[in-house]
């Protein structure tokens, strides 16, 4: 087995839904984070909060940040176990902010052993 890396980008945040909307949205996922776990895929995972900071270039500057639309904001990450990258992308297929036009970029991680 591989680790794969799930990054959630987009899809459902609370400007967009009403509160019957967010809590079933959040069942699903708990609801799948469940599943994942029963067929042993799920390794990890986090939901990130808004803000933050970057850091970028030769001098190291730092700004506030991302100010990524939030369609464009990543919201959290899982690691996976998976087979191949077509495994888990099928996956990802699965994720609940899916209909929400929520993205799912499938990543596969690179082990120093």
């Amino acid at each position: 087995m591989k680790e794969f890396m799930l990054i959630f980008i987009g899809g459902s945040s609370a400007a967009d839904l009403s509160p019957d909307e967010m809590q079933a949205n959040m069942q699903q996922w708990f609801n799948w984070v469940n599943d994942l776990k029963a067929k042993g895929i799920y390794v990890s995972g986090e939901a990130l909060l808004p803000g933050g900071k970057t850091v970028q270039g030769p001098k190291a500057l730092v700004t506030d940040g991302p100010f990524a639309e939030s369609k464009e904001l990543v919201g959290g990450y899982f690691i996976i176990n998976a087979a191949n990258i077509e495994s888990a992308t099928e996956i990802a297929k699965s994720c609940p902010d899916l209909p929400l036009n929520g993205i799912v970029e499938v990543r596969e991680v690179m082990k120093f052993d």
